[in-house]
């Protein structure tokens, strides 16, 4: 996939005011398993960007690591169905994603081995999506919203790089309806 792909993704406000990345397209599909080799290849393309997040100002770097981990980490590999859908296509708004997280937490290394990558710990923050729910006949009848965690480390250089996404649940109260179009029908 080139560099500047277009994607289908907005940021909107919920009516609490707080944001959500509301990804459009589901382009990781699979009934029974998803191709975590598709999604890692999508990421390549993030490599060596970096954004902001609006919060606190921090800038978040994304580097050769989070494509193999994203795709091939043990939270990943646990994963089944639709929380394994909801991942790979979350994939689709890694940088809204993190210009909306909230609420960063600092954590020390838990493992030694942490000490090589995440020299000065890690950092994780909360962030939401939505993803569009399709009908029978094909239409987005809504959006499952769901929250995530947003895994940074902090290199020995004091840069943070994004590491991972984990923690996504779905959000039960609260989903997102699609608007009715002239000529629908309600749903009953």
């Amino acid at each position: 996939m080139e560099k500047n792909k277009t994607r289908n993704v907005s940021v909107i406000k919920d009516a609490d005011g707080n944001s959500i990345v509301m990804i459009n397209d589901i382009i990781f599909k699979g009934k029974r398993s998803l191709n975590w080799e598709d999604v890692e290849q999508y990421l390549k393309d993030y490599v060596g960007d970096f954004y902001s997040i609006a919060e606190d100002g921090e800038i978040v770097f994304i580097g050769t690591n989070l494509p193999g981990e994203y795709s091939g980490s043990i939270y990943t590999k646990k994963l089944k169905g639709a929380a394994a859908k909801a991942k790979a296509n979350a994939a689709q708004g890694i940088p809204e994603m993190i210009e909306i997280a909230t609420n960063g937490v600092f954590e020390e290394n838990r493992k030694k081995k942490h000490g090589r990558d995440a020299k000065n710990g890690w950092y994780r923050y909360d962030t939401r999506f939505g993803l569009p729910v399709y009908g029978d006949d094909g239409e987005i009848s809504g959006y499952n919203i769901f929250h995530a965690r947003l895994l940074i480390r902090h290199a020995g250089s004091g840069k943070k790089y994004l590491y991972d996404v984990m923690e996504i649940k779905k959000e039960t109260s609260k989903s997102c309806q699609a608007d009715a179009l002239p000529g629908d029908k309600p749903i009953s």
